[in-house]
């Protein structure tokens, strides 16, 4: 249930989309009960939403733009916003650069990367964090993490390369149900032709030469074609954009690269895994 404290840590965002929906619902002449019937809320969720008792949600922001917007897209504009100050904190100064990328170059060593989710494996990767989030958080992460998707089919293309350790394959998270999706849904993205999906098989370090031994990597090139680099570990984040520092990371990324399966074995060794799973 949520508690007077939530209040405290609600961000700005929230704010200004509750005190909106509260005076348009009155300029409206609808009770909150009214305005939640309408929205397929209770009143009582909708209290809550207009006290900072329980931060607007991105589904009661959809209804909200339905019901109350009149066409102006203004809770819709307020959606972004919101998503951002419920993202992590260490990763809100990297999230409007990923979705404004030219391209992205991902490494991960440890589970798939949270752009090529499927949303049951984010969700039991989450719940199953530590700290152990609330159902409520659980939920706000989710979606956030969902939302990032909108990237792939982005009307500027995005060029996504993504390497994957083979041990994050054999990782079961979940169940094996949530196995075989998420893989499956690996083999989807790896046939987008925006998309390089390749696997860094477990041997990779037999031939005496093994570079990625530094854990998960992000190189992003931005808008006016700069590089810069994102590094994530234990809560914590650094977005370096130091030249030397970047071109050293990249051309890691191309070494790790080349140590990895192409991308049509690749994709055999993801879809026979997925097979495994039935």
């Amino acid at each position: 249930m949520a508690r007077a404290e939530n209040k405290e840590t609600v961000g700005p965002a929230a704010r200004m989309a509750a005190a909106v929906a509260k005076k348009m619902r009155l300029k409206k002449g609808l009770t909150q009960d009214q305005l939640g019937a309408q929205m397929g809320f209770t009143g009582a969720a909708i209290s809550a939403m207009e006290r900072l008792i329980h931060p607007v949600s991105d589904e009661m922001l959809v209804q909200l733009e339905r019901v109350l917007g009149g066409g102006t897209g203004i809770f819709e504009e307020m959606r972004e916003l919101v998503r951002l100050e419920k993202l992590p904190e260490q990763f809100r100064g990297y999230a409007p650069i990923e979705q404004k990328a030219v391209a992205l170059w991902l490494y991960a060593n440890h589970v798939v990367h949270g752009l090529f989710q499927t949303e049951a494996y984010a969700r039991a990767l989450i719940a199953g964090g530590y700290p152990e989030p609330t159902p409520e958080r659980v939920e706000e992460l989710v979606v956030g993490r969902m939302a990032r998707k909108a990237l792939f089919d982005r009307k500027q293309v995005c060029e996504i390369e993504l390497i994957l350790d083979e041990s994050v394959l054999r990782r079961p998270i979940g169940d094996e149900e949530v196995m075989r999706e998420q893989l499956g849904h690996l083999a989807e993205c790896a046939r987008r032709r925006n998309v390089n999906l390749q696997v860094l098989p477990l041997d990779a370090g037999l031939g005496g030469e093994y570079v990625a031994d530094r854990g998960n990597l992000t190189v992003i090139e931005t808008t006016v074609h700069d590089h810069v680099t994102y590094l994530e570990i234990q809560g914590e984040s650094l977005l370096i954009t130091d030249r030397t520092k970047v071109s050293a990371h990249r051309q890691r990324y191309a070494k790790i690269r080349a140590q990895a399966l192409d991308p049509r074995r690749s994709l055999g060794l993801i879809e026979e895994l997925a097979g495994e799973q039935r």
